[in-house]
């Protein structure tokens, strides 16, 4: 198991940059004002030839118990508690201050070794911070520069003598190389090719990306799930602003669920953070394989509530439609009418999405929400045999033939399955650029209803040209 290193101090200090720098990914979400990170984050760290596990935290503040800030401070001391090392992080530039000195006594109480960092010290600068460390117990303060990449040796050279105290020392070095999913190549299956199968890459492990508005119920979803008290909740809106990814197991399954941000209107969107928030939220649904929309189902579904899933939509991604807090709607089958409905008018391009009815809270239909990522995944990634898709399309030829195009009529002559995730078609054609769009929608909608493709984006790209697999 990987070594484990935890990122804490007081706010604004450098913690999200030193974690980007030392991820080698521009994840967490950076900004001058304090207090932008408020959840736990992981990432797979890498230093020269060591790697380790880094959490990412909270700025330690004190706070009145039951306030939001109370609540972060929870989540960075169980870091603390899971972290092998702790990294202590203070700001050069301006010394050491009480809360420095304070919440150094209190990790020093928690008996994990401790490496003191001191950030934003390019240059000369941060030396008065380097001398005055003393006072934290915690020997010399290392000098470094997050986002200039200054001092990366000297914390190698740390985190290598820590390591060796606690005998971690080989484990900092492992030999086993991470492994990346969209790498892992699958042979296709031996034997007569079927008409209809799964691609082999669905069975690696799914990502689904949790989102949906503000104050949802995302994080208490994920939490429930998970089965621990992982991501901030709390009746305020917004609490949620990084992107979490959470590994999880169920049915012998392996996930990857991603906590984001509420995602609102883009007109309404005009702090800095929150639209870092949004963009971290939107590549969340980007790097999906299934997303889950959360919606209040308390009432009618919102305008912003189809943005996001149209957006889900143009980005190929399989979606599911979470109808959340379901214990307090008085008629159930009027808010599910209401809910189909909206879909089948608004977000006609991905018919047949699934709509669960669930309590995140309570832990009500997580099964059958479960069932329906499974089923949704396995049809985005459903292939069909190029023999089965052209005796198909001579069917749909004879019972609709294509329009005509200057007097003359559109022949379509061949179709094949290029790509799953989401399933793509190329059609050959006589005149591809005068192919009206009814006319596609008519055959996506006959492979819709055909072979059984509800609740993905389906694609129709136009090549011209014969049947290139008819040798001349």
């Amino acid at each position: 198991m990987a070594v484990t290193v935890a990122i804490v101090g007081r706010p604004n200090v450098g913690k999200s940059t030193l974690f980007n720098r030392l991820t080698g990914k521009r994840h967490a979400i950076v900004d001058d004002q304090p207090g932008v990170t408020r959840d736990r984050r992981e990432g797979d760290a890498y230093l020269a030839s060591m790697r380790f596990k880094l959490i990412d935290t909270a700025g330690l503040e004190q706070a009145k118990s039951g306030t939001l800030e109370a609540r972060m401070r929870q989540q960075t001391e169980m870091a603390i508690t899971e972290a092998d090392i702790t990294f202590l992080v203070v700001d050069g530039r301006s010394g050491i201050l009480p809360d420095d000195v304070y919440f150094a006594r209190e990790i020093r109480r928690s008996g994990v070794p401790v490496i003191l960092l001191a950030n934003k010290c390019e240059g000369k600068k941060g030396s008065e911070a380097i001398a005055d460390s003393w006072q934290l117990g915690l020997g010399e303060a290392v000098p470094v520069s997050a986002a200039h990449g200054d001092g990366l040796s000297d914390i190698f050279d740390a985190l290598l003598a820590v390591g060796r105290e606690l005998g971690l020392e080989a484990t900092l070095f492992g030999e086993d190389e991470p492994v990346d999913e969209e790498e892992i190549h699958f042979e296709e299956p031996e034997g007569e090719e079927p008409d209809v199968w799964i691609d082999p890459q669905a069975n690696s492990a799914i990502r689904i990306a949790i989102v949906g508005r503000p104050n949802m119920g995302k994080s208490t979803l994920v939490n429930t799930l998970v089965g621990e008290s992982r991501l901030l909740t709390g009746p305020e809106a917004g609490i949620t602003r990084d992107s979490i990814t959470l590994p999880f197991r169920w049915e012998n399954r392996d996930y990857q669920l991603v906590d984001t941000a509420g995602i609102r209107r883009q007109a309404r969107v005009v702090d800095k953070v929150e639209r870092l928030m949004v963009n971290d939220a939107e590549r969340a649904i980007q790097f999906a394989k299934i997303c889950v929309l959360m919606l209040d189902a308390r009432q009618p579904p919102h305008k912003q509530d189809m943005a996001i899933a149209r957006h889900i939509a143009d980005e190929g991604r399989a979606l599911v439609i979470a109808a959340n807090m379901w214990d307090d709607v008085a008629d159930k089958q009027a808010a599910l009418t209401a809910i189909k409905d909206r879909l089948s008018t608004s977000l006609a391009q991905m018919r047949g999405v699934p709509v669960v009815p669930i309590s995140g809270l309570y832990g009500r239909g997580l099964d059958r929400l479960m069932q329906a990522t499974d089923v949704v995944h396995n049809i985005w990634n459903t292939r069909i045999s190029t023999g089965r898709l052209n005796k198909w399309l001579e069917i749909m030829l004879e019972a609709h033939p294509p329009p005509l195009s200057q007097g003359r009529r559109i022949r379509i002559r061949y179709m094949t399955q290029v790509r799953t995730r989401p399933p793509t078609f190329a059609l050959f054609t006589s005149r591809p650029s005068d192919m009206p769009e009814s006319y596609l929608r008519y055959l996506i909608g006959g492979l819709r209803n055909d072979f059984g493709l509800q609740g993905v984006p389906v694609r129709m790209v136009m090549r011209k040209g014969a049947n290139p697999y008819v040798k001349s």
